[in-house]
């Protein structure tokens, strides 16, 4: 890897630490070529400390290591990405990252339709909200129309309508995340049972 320390004066060149698994970045630090080296070497992410003027292995007293997963160099040769998998909360703070984040899987729109679902459910009224008045209906009623979705997007699956297809996935997709959260579960822990059965290598 080729890696241009020399761009600044210092020696010192940015590296960006992000968790390999849910993709949050979890802080930036500064590395030099000695940092770099032992960072490969020990597969624990080692900086250098502007402060101290030495480098600094993360975890070394509190225990919260960075384990190195991947390095990645940017097309200027001159920051890093490196993807880790902590031991612990990150900041020296004691949160996760060190913009006092969670580190939580985040798939996009996906998880924001997840917290609209939840704030339907605790807050809105069941006569002007759908989300709300299945909720209200129970367990059998939200169980139901998962079903009823699936048997129209087996339906469509096998017509040449790839709108209405469409359509009806996304009715089943939605269905589905409020019976998750009704179980009192979120796609996340399907996601980690999918992992699970992920063959290793």
């Amino acid at each position: 890897m080729n890696i241009d320390f020399s761009k600044n004066t210092d020696g010192l060149i940015p590296a960006i630490i992000q968790d390999s698994e849910t993709k949050t970045v979890l802080m930036l630090g500064f590395m030099n070529a000695e940092a770099y080296q032992k960072t490969v070497d020990t597969k624990k992410v080692t900086f250098y400390s502007r402060t101290k003027q030495r480098l600094w292995t993360k975890g070394e007293e509190s225990g919260n290591f960075l384990n190195l997963i991947d390095i990645k160099n940017d097309c200027d040769n001159d920051t890093l990405l490196i993807q880790v998998k902590p031991e612990g909360p990150t900041c020296h703070k004691g949160t996760d990252t060190c913009w006092a984040e969670e580190n939580k899987a985040d798939y996009g729109f996906i998880s924001n339709l997840e917290d609209t679902i939840q704030l339907r459910r605790e807050n809105a009224d069941s006569e002007k909200s759908y989300v709300a008045s299945l909720f209200k209906l129970g367990m059998n009623k939200i169980a139901q129309k998962v079903g009823e979705e699936a048997i129209e997007v087996v339906i469509e699956a096998k017509d040449d309508n790839d709108d209405l297809f469409l359509s009806e996935s996304a009715d089943l997709l939605f269905h589905y995340l409020i019976l998750l959260q009704a179980k009192g579960f979120k796609l996340n822990d399907v996601v980690e049972v999918l992992k699970s059965r992920q063959k290793k290598n």
